[in-house]
């Protein structure tokens, strides 16, 4: 039996596979082994999820960052990025308009900027109404905020708390997150998981990480407890000090999506559109994503985070423009019900392991 048939049959039995076989997966480059590794990651997401899909809007509320990030289009000295803050109500506002087109939960999305971190009361209160007004479930995704807040986010009924690692090659890291601590914010999430928040990690690729680096992310990943795992490719971005970088494709990309599938049967996995917009989506879901991200109603002035403007303002990121696509691909969206289950498996999972550390 050829090592791919015995790796693939292996994670169909829903065992681990370990650090040298994930990169063995990684390294394929054959077309039709590629397709087999696809096909794979697709029987697993059907075994847990059927052809269902869910859908999340996208507020990226505010694009000012006290951070220098290299890869980022907001880093804090880049005079090329376009900066805004929303205000309250317009936050509430394209939060309703997002849950009115039929999305599952609402991603409330801005750079650690200072305004919101130091008026957290201010903060909470859009967080709450946001959650009110739309019925949803909540992601935040502010940067590193402080324990103190963390258990007031909670205490409001917020679900998610999403903070990306991007790599965990430390060297890299250091070279991608300017003065920012690898281990804090490692650790910010794990505190942030045993308050009960659900987590979605994030892993960036070709940005100078090397198959291993990628590996070793997912793997590292599990034991993180994360209930969402993202991965994206890098866009160089104007005005920062990889503008220059070379891009890659997107294959990277698809691989690593199959094989967190692989690794993680029963999690979410982005099918984000913030990098090649909608004509890249069906790669993605067809890679094993059950996730549609970076939903943005058009013509409100939001910007992404990879890509600021593709497909926005004519609407290809809007949910009714990515519903061919589901269907071409012979998938659904899920219902809200379908999707609260989820999340209350998840919580449910969470509980049992404090139980049992507690009993141990």
């Amino acid at each position: 039996m050829k090592k791919i048939d015995e790796i693939l049959e292996k994670a169909l039995a829903e065992k681990k596979l370990n650090f040298e076989e994930v990169v063995f997966l990684l390294s394929q480059r054959d077309k039709d082994e590629i397709k087999r590794i696809h096909e794979a990651a697709r029987m697993l997401r059907t075994r847990y999820f059927d052809n269902r899909i869910f859908a999340y809007g996208f507020v990226y509320f505010s694009t000012f960052c006290h951070n220098e990030c290299t890869f980022c289009f907001y880093r804090y000295s880049n005079a090329q990025s376009l900066r805004y803050r929303k205000n309250r109500d317009e936050i509430i506002d394209l939060s309703k308009a997002l849950a009115e087109s039929g999305v599952h939960l609402i991603d409330l999305t801005m750079g650690e900027d200072d305004l919101f971190l130091t008026n957290p009361d201010y903060f909470l209160e859009m967080v709450k109404a946001v959650k009110e007004s739309t019925g949803l479930p909540v992601m935040i995704s502010p940067g590193k905020v402080s324990e103190q807040l963390l258990d007031k986010f909670m205490d409001a009924g917020v679900s998610w708390y999403a903070l990306y690692q991007e790599t965990y090659n430390r060297e890299l890291y250091r070279k991608m997150r300017l003065n920012q601590d690898f281990d804090q914010r490692m650790n910010k999430k794990r505190k942030a998981r045993a308050k009960g928040f659900l987590l979605e990690e994030g892993l960036l690729t070709g940005i100078g990480d090397t198959i291993e680096d990628r590996a070793t992310a997912m793997l590292e990943m599990g034991s993180l407890g994360v209930s969402q795992v993202r991965t994206m490719t890098f866009v160089p971005q104007k005005g920062t000090p990889l503008e220059n970088l070379t891009p890659t494709d997107s294959r990277n990309e698809l691989l690593n999506i199959s094989v967190l599938r692989l690794l993680y049967p029963d999690k979410l996995i982005p099918a984000s559109l913030d990098v090649e917009g909608l004509i890249g989506l069906a790669d993605r879901l067809m890679a094993g994503a059950n996730v549609v991200t970076s939903i943005i109603p058009p013509q409100e002035g939001l910007a992404g985070v990879s890509q600021s403007s593709l497909d926005i303002d004519d609407g290809s990121r809007s949910l009714p423009k990515i519903m061919p696509t589901l269907e071409a691909c012979g998938l659904t969206l899920a219902t809200t019900a379908e999707y609260e289950a989820f999340l209350e498996q998840e919580k449910a999972k969470q509980d049992c392991e404090k139980l049992e550390q507690g009993a141990s």
